[in-house]
């Protein structure tokens, strides 16, 4: 097996996986720490070892939360349970799964980033172990990036610093950084450099987004999956991402709060007090991406209904939970009344009669039926449809949405929660403390198959592990706005989109979206 590996700064040397043909290569760094004068600046190059660097486990956490301190948390009872783990500002580092015997197999690479709102989350947990995937011949990289405060604080401070560069998207330049660094290096791991998949659930897929949109990134990967719904928000109400204006006023508000009055001062607080401080002050102003110019133009939604960006394979979806996502703190309308209001505040004056007369509503048990039964209503599913939509319109293709929608059998009773794909997308049931059966074994199985299928040529089909062909995933259309439902009884087809609600969503969008200039006829 490929245990020792020449990169660009030194020799690596993995440990046998628990599949002993498997070799992981834990905590690689990939840029130098971003420590001291470093913070808050754009990644820079490792250094260089002499010797052979043991990569044998996982490199501390990024700044954040302690992990698995609150028992009510369902996420830190379900994968983020170790309150013990190190925990360090020195966290730019990798994770590299291969079966690669000679360094000649030219195996596609799946570049993985975890999600957790961009200020929590780690490649350490315990669901993200890329054996298997491995297994299937493609290479997994899973890589660490700046968070909270480290990783997303816009200040003019910095801007003057460093005119004309990216400002606040620390973070993000970490992981543009690590997809640059797997390009240089990962052949010598058995990788192919021009077939790279970037993909990420939650804010990990709102990261992707970023990158999928950025004009920065062009060339610097093949294909993206978003997993979990991250960052397919309504076109025109935001993408997860804030305004530089606003940016900058959070971080002159932080300073102000806590009595910062120059970088070299902010640059001397210890790690351990600052993340502390930007955790309280995230609380009330969230660090997240950046709208600042550079690296961001505009809002990854509004590039999306631009259709200015790459014509690269797309899969994206969310959990079944995640489907019925209204107007944010109205919920789905009850009564004719709220019916009105509901669409009032989607599509206004100028839409709301049309509206009305589609849903055909007479009573309040109308009402009740129909936005549980017709999918215009289901709000994921919308965002998905609409983005179809601008992908045809642009003439790009291979669109493939799905609905993760499996049980999750417990105590707690939940059903396809947030983020609950990620045991199935990298097939590690047998690390949950569900009890799973043996049918949900066999969907991990596929689901794994699927995207490790799109990350080798850009289409999820091909043949299970006894050979016969699995159940077929169409790609998505504007005349078929196909999503392949994933359950452990029925896989196939779901969705009826092909309602007159869904057209008329579909065209007022888009109308709202001209008269913005953000699209064109």
């Amino acid at each position: 097996m490929l245990r020792i590996v020449k990169t660009e700064n030194g020799l690596v040397k993995g440990i046998p996986a628990a599949d002993p043909r498997i070799t992981a290569f834990k905590g690689v760094p990939f840029a130098a720490p971003p420590v001291g004068e470093l913070r808050w600046k754009a990644p820079q190059p490792a250094a260089d070892w002499e010797g052979i660097r043991e990569c044998y486990d996982f490199a501390p956490i990024n700044m954040q939360t302690p992990p698995g301190l609150d028992p009510m948390n369902l996420y830190a009872r379900e994968w983020n349970v170790d309150p013990t783990i190190a925990m360090s500002e020195d966290s730019l580092y990798l994770n590299i799964w291969t079966n690669a015997k000679t360094g000649d197999e030219k195996m596609p690479v799946m570049i993985w980033f975890f999600g957790g709102g961009y200020n929590a989350g780690n490649t350490a947990e315990m669901e993200f172990d890329g054996e298997r995937i491995a297994r299937r011949d493609v290479i997994l990289v899973s890589v660490q990036y700046r968070l909270g405060v480290f990783g997303f604080l816009a200040h003019q401070l910095l801007a003057d610093e460093a005119p004309g560069e990216p400002i606040g998207n620390y973070g993000l330049l970490d992981m543009r950084y690590a997809i640059q660094w797997v390009k240089r290096n990962i052949t010598a791991f058995g990788g192919d450099p021009e077939n790279i998949t970037i993909f990420g659930q939650s804010a990990g897929a709102g990261a992707t987004l970023c990158h999928v949109g950025s004009p920065m990134n062009r060339g610097l990967f093949q294909r993206a999956i978003f997993e979990s719904g991250g960052g397919l928000r309504t076109y025109g109400q935001g993408g997860g991402c804030i305004g530089l204006e606003e940016a900058l006023s959070n971080g002159r508000g932080f300073f102000e709060e806590y009595g910062i009055s120059s970088l070299e001062e902010a640059r001397a607080i210890p790690a351990e007090k600052l993340n502390e401080i930007g955790m309280a002050y995230g609380r009330k102003h969230r660090f997240e991406p950046v709208i600042d110019g550079y690296f961001l133009e505009q809002d990854p939604s509004d590039v999306l209904a631009s259709g200015d960006y790459p014509d690269i394979s797309l899969m994206y979806g969310c959990t079944g939970t995640e489907l019925d996502v209204g107007i944010p703190g109205t919920g789905l309308p009850k009564t004719i009344d709220e019916l009105r209001d509901w669409g009032l505040k989607k599509y206004g004056e100028k839409y709301i009669d049309e509206f009305m007369k589609l849903c055909n509503c007479h009573d309040d048990m109308d009402v009740c039926m129909l936005v549980h039964t017709d999918d215009s209503f289901r709000g994921r599913f919308m965002n998905n449809a609409l983005f179809i939509e601008q992908r045809v319109r642009a003439g790009k293709k291979d669109n493939w949405m799905y609905v993760f929608d499996a049980s999750m059998p417990g105590w707690d009773s939940q059903q396809s929660f947030h983020s609950s794909e990620l045991w199935f997308v990298f097939e590690t049931l047998a690390k949950c403390w569900r009890p799973f059966q043996g049918k949900h074994y066999d969907l991990a199985r596929k689901v794994c198959n699927y995207w490790t299928n799109f990350a080798k040529t850009g289409n999820p089909n091909g043949l299970d592990a006894d050979g016969t062909p699995m159940e077929e995933w169409r790609s998505a259309t504007a005349e078929d706005r196909y999503m392949h439902y994933l359950n452990e009884n029925r896989i196939g087809a779901y969705g009826k989109g092909n309602t007159e609600l869904i057209r008329f969503r579909i065209r007022v969008t888009f109308e709202m979206l001209k008269e913005k200039g953000i699209v064109k006829d």
